[in-house]
C-alpha cells in the first residue's frame, strides 16, 4: 500500500509546489506570458527600439505606483497622484519661465509642492479623520484647479535644462527609465530596510495593534503620503519632460493606473503587503498590453476592456492568493527567502528570454509585405468630427490597399505620444497625427523624424517638429466667417458669449484668432464672457449654463465647434434659433441637422472626410519621396437652413 501511495504523493506535492510558485509569482507570470503572446502575434514587438518604449511608457505609471505602494501596502488609498503631479510640474515650469526663477530652485519647489500636498492628505487624514478615499479625492481636484489657474489653461514650455530627463543617454538609452529604476531601488530599500517601511507594513496589518505596541500612527501616515507626493512630483517632473511642456490636464486618471499597477503586482488592498519589484511588474504588465495592443491594431475602446479585464483579474487572483495561503509579499523577508525570490526572477527571465529568442526566428524572415503600413493617432474619437475623419482615411486607404491602423489618444498628450512611439518603432512607412496639443506631440514626431519616418499632420499643426505636409481647414479664415456671420444675424449689435475649445491647440486658438479678428469691424458686439468647454457637448451644456445665470440677456454664441455649440443649443433650451442666434464649427452631421431645424442659427463646416482622405493621400505620396505641399488648406463655408441641404460636407 505504502508503494501505491508515495508516487501519488510525490506527485501531489510537486503540483502543490508549482501551484504554489503560480500564486507567489502571478505578476511575474502574466508578464512573461504576456511578452511570450505578444512576440508570437507581432514580428514588430520584439525589436530593440519597441522594448526600450516599453520601458519609457512605463516609467510615469510605476514612479506614481511606487509612492501609492507605500500608502496601499498601510492600508490607505491615494486618488491625487495624478493631479499632484500635474501640479508639481506646472509649479516648475512656471517658475522657471514666467517668473524667472533659477531652474534647480524652481525644481525644489515642485518637489516642495508634491509633498505639501501628500502632507495635507496626511493631516485630514490622520488628525482630521477623515476617510483616505475623501480626502485624496478631494485633493485630486484642489491640485487640478490649482494647475489650471497658474497655466490658465494653457500648456507652459519646460526649461531645456529639464526637458532632457526625457532624452536618451548615449543616444539609446532613455532617461526616463533610469529615474524609473531608480525611484524602484528607493522604495525598495524603504520598504524593506527602514523604520518607516516596517511601519507601514505594521500599520497595514493591524492599525490598533501598531498603535497599541507604541508606533506613532498619525506621525507615520503623515510621512507615508508625503513619500507618495515626493513621487508624485517625480513622475510629474518625467512626463513634462517627455512632452517639453508642462500640460495641465496631463495624468488624468493615472491615479487608477498606478493602484492598478500596485495591485497587479501582489499588493493588497486590505494593506499589510506590498513590494517595489512587483509594482514595476504590475506597471511593466499595463505598457505591455497598450504597446501590444497599439501594435496588433486594437480599437482603443476595446483596450480599455482589457485593460479593465486585467484589473479584475488581478484582484480575484489577490482573494485566491489569500485564500490559499500564499506567501505574502511583505518586506521583511528573510536573506533566504529573498535569494530564493532572487532566483526565481533569474530563472524566469532565461525561460522568457529562450521562448522569445525561438520566436524570433519565426519572425525573422516574414516581415517583407509589400503593402504599405500608414499609422493615424487622433486626439480623440468622442467627437464627431475626428469619427469623420477616421471614416475619411479608411475609406481612402481601403481604395489604394494601404493598411492603416488608428489610435484614440482620448485627449491624453502623453497616451498620443506613447502611440507615435509605438508607430515609430514599428518601422511604418509614414505617420499621421491629430495632435491633442501641438508643443506636446513635437518631441514625437521629432523622433520620427530621426528614423526618417515622413509625418503630415492632419486638422492641428505639431510645433518644433517637422511634417512633410499639414492638412487642415483655414481655422483663421473659419472664425472671421463666425464673426460676420454671427455679427450680421444680430444687424451688427448684441451681447455675446464665446466657448473655446481645448486649451493649446492650433485648432482653439486659429479660431478664436480668426473670431477676434473678424469681430474688429463690428463695434457694436461686445463680449461678454469667454470660457473653455473643451470641444465638449457635456462641458458646453455646463459652461452655458452657468454663464446664463450671470449673463441671461445675451444674444449670441459662438462655439469653436458644433459639439459645444450644440450643448449651449440645450442649455439655451427655447431661445436657440430665437431670441439667441448660436454659431458653431466644423460642420459635423449633428450640427447640420441642428442647422436644418433651427436651433443652430450656422456652423463653419468644414469637410472632415475629404480632411483624412486627403491625409493619406499626402501620406502615401510623402512615403514614396513624391513632393507634397507644405500646407493643404481644405476650404470652410458658412452653412445655414438656407444652403445645408446643398451642403455635400
Amino acid at each position: 500500500m505504502a508503494t501505491d501511495t508515495q508516487p501519488g504523493t510525490a506527485g501531489a506535492s510537486g503540483v502543490s509546489a508549482v501551484r504554489r510558485l503560480l500564486l507567489d509569482n502571478g505578476a511575474l507570470t502574466a508578464l512573461i506570458v504576456l511578452v511570450v503572446a505578444m512576440s508570437a502575434l507581432s514580428g514588430d514587438f520584439l525589436t530593440t527600439d519597441n522594448l526600450l518604449n516599453i520601458g519609457v511608457q512605463a516609467a510615469v505609471t510605476a514612479i506614481l505606483a511606487f509612492g501609492v505602494t507605500f500608502v496601499i501596502v498601510s492600508a490607505g488609498i491615494d486618488l491625487s497622484v495624478g493631479s499632484v503631479a500635474a501640479l508639481s510640474a506646472t509649479v516648475l515650469a512656471w517658475m522657471a519661465t514666467s517668473q524667472g526663477i533659477p531652474v534647480w530652485i524652481a525644481v525644489l519647489l515642485a518637489v516642495a509642492t508634491g509633498i505639501a500636498c501628500g502632507l495635507v492628505n496626511g493631516v485630514l487624514i490622520s488628525y482630521g479623520k477623515l476617510p483616505p478615499f475623501i480626502a485624496t479625492l478631494a485633493m485630486l481636484s484642489v491640485g487640478r484647479g490649482l494647475s489650471l489657474v497658474i497655466s490658465q489653461g494653457s500648456p507652459i514650455a519646460f526649461p531645456d535644462s529639464v526637458s532632457h530627463l526625457g532624452d536618451t543617454l548615449g543616444g539609446w538609452l532613455p532617461v526616463p527609465v533610469l529615474v524609473m529604476a531608480v525611484m524602484g531601488l528607493i522604495t525598495a530599500v524603504i520598504l524593506g530596510r527602514t523604520y518607516i517601511g516596517r511601519s507601514m507594513y505594521a500599520i497595514g496589518g493591524n492599525e490598533e495593534a501598531a498603535r497599541l505596541s507604541g508606533l506613532r500612527v498619525k506621525r507615520q501616515k503623515l510621512a507615508i503620503y508625503a513619500l507618495s507626493g515626493l513621487f508624485a512630483a517625480a513622475a510629474g517632473i518625467v512626463l513634462a519632460s517627455r512632452l517639453s511642456s508642462a500640460q495641465p490636464q496631463a495624468a488624468q486618471g493615472y491615479e487608477l493606473d498606478a493602484i492598478a499597477a500596485v495591485v497587479i503586482g501582489g499588493a493588497s488592498l486590505a494593506g499589510g503587503t506590498g513590494k517595489a519589484s512587483g509594482t514595476l511588474i504590475g506597471a511593466l504588465i499595463l505598457a505591455v498590453l497598450r504597446n501590444g495592443l497599439n501594435l496588433l491594431s486594437v480599437s482603443a475602446f476595446w483596450q480599455q476592456v482589457v485593460i479593465g479585464v486585467v484589473i479584475a483579474l488581478a484582484v480575484l487572483l489577490d482573494t485566491v492568493r489569500r485564500k490559499a495561503g500564499a506567501t505574502p509579499v511583505a518586506g521583511g523577508a528573510s536573506g533566504g527567502d529573498r535569494r530564493k525570490q532572487a532566483a526565481t526572477y533569474v530563472i524566469a527571465a532565461v525561460v522568457a528570454a529562450a521562448v522569445v529568442g525561438a520566436l524570433s526566428f519565426v519572425h525573422g524572415g516574414s516581415s517583407t509585405s509589400t503593402t504599405q503600413k500608414v499609422g493615424l493617432s487622433l486626439s480623440t474619437l468622442n467627437n464627431p468630427f475626428f469619427v469623420q475623419i477616421k471614416a475619411g482615411a479608411q475609406q481612402e486607404a481601403k481604395k489604394r490597399g494601404v493598411d492603416l491602423t488608428v489610435t484614440d489618444a482620448q485627449n491624453d498628450a502623453s497616451q498620443q505620444a506613447n502611440q507615435l512611439q509605438n508607430f515609430t518603432s514599428s518601422g511604418l512607412g509614414s505617420i499621421i497625427v491629430n495632435p491633442v496639443d501641438s508643443d506636446a506631440a513635437g518631441p514625437s514626431v521629432r523622433s520620427a523624424n530621426k528614423a526618417d519616418i515622413p509625418v503630415v499632420g492632419v486638422d492641428r499643426g505639431v510645433n518644433k517638429a517637422k511634417t512633410a505636409a499639414l492638412v487642415a481647414s483655414d481655422n483663421v479664415a473659419g472664425g472671421k466667417l463666425g464673426a460676420k456671420a454671427l455679427a450680421e444675424k444680430l444687424g451688427g449689435k448684441g451681447r455675446i458669449v464665446i466657448l473655446q475649445g481645448l486649451a493649446g491647440t492650433s485648432a482653439s486658438r486659429e479660431r478664436g484668432a480668426g473670431f477676434a479678428e473678424g469681430l474688429k469691424a463690428y463695434p457694436g458686439i461686445k463680449v461678454v464672457a469667454r470660457q473653455p468647454a473643451d470641444f465638449d457637448r457635456t462641458k458646453g451644456l455646463d459652461v452655458m449654463t452657468n454663464l446664463l445665470q450671470a449673463h441671461p440677456d445675451v444674444d449670441g454664441v459662438f462655439a469653436e465647434n458644433d459639439e459645444m455649440a450644440l450643448g449651449a443649443v440645450k442649455a439655451l433650451g427655447s431661445k436657440a434659433g430665437k431670441s439667441v442666434s448660436v454659431i458653431g464649427f466644423d460642420g459635423t452631421p449633428d450640427g447640420l441637422k441642428a442647422v436644418s431645424a433651427g436651433t443652430l442659427y450656422a456652423s463653419v463646416a468644414q469637410q472632415p472626410k475629404e480632411l483624412g482622405r486627403i491625409a493619406v493621400d499626402n501620406a502615401l505620396r510623402a512615403a514614396e519621396g513624391k513632393k507634397v505641399q507644405e500646407t493643404v488648406k481644405v476650404p470652410v463655408k458658412v452653412v445655414t437652413k438656407e444652403n445645408v441641404a446643398g451642403f455635400g460636407g
